[in-house]
């Protein structure tokens, strides 16, 4: 299976989007948008973003788990990972979105 975007609405009627490896398992949570367009635009974003190592966030939660956050050029957050059990499965994650999001398909489920 290709690796996607899925762009989804909410329950409250925003958009967002998840972006998923090639075994399906969703590696990114977008933000929420007001429109479609709005998502595609952070889907956009995310391409663009991706390609840079300084884009990506190191956070830990508070219970301690790695997790990261995708931030834009200005430095706005554009996606979030699930947390990790580890630092070493977190930098996994942040290498998949990097080797798929350029070139990951947008499927629409809304």
């Amino acid at each position: 299976m290709p690796a996607s975007f899925i762009i989804r609405k909410a329950a409250n009627g925003q958009f967002y989007f998840n972006l998923t490896a090639e075994n399906n398992k969703v590696i990114l949570t977008g933000e929420t948008y007001r429109s479609k367009a709005g998502a595609l635009n952070g889907i956009q974003s995310v391409r663009q973003s991706a390609r840079l190592d300084k884009r990506f966030q190191r956070m830990t939660s508070k219970s301690g788990k790695p997790y990261f956050v995708l931030v834009a050029a200005n430095g706005e957050p554009i996606g979030r990972s699930q947390t990790y059990a580890s630092t070493r499965a977190m930098r996994g994650g942040i290498a998949a979105v990097k080797r798929v999001a350029g070139r990951a398909v947008v499927r629409d489920d809304t």
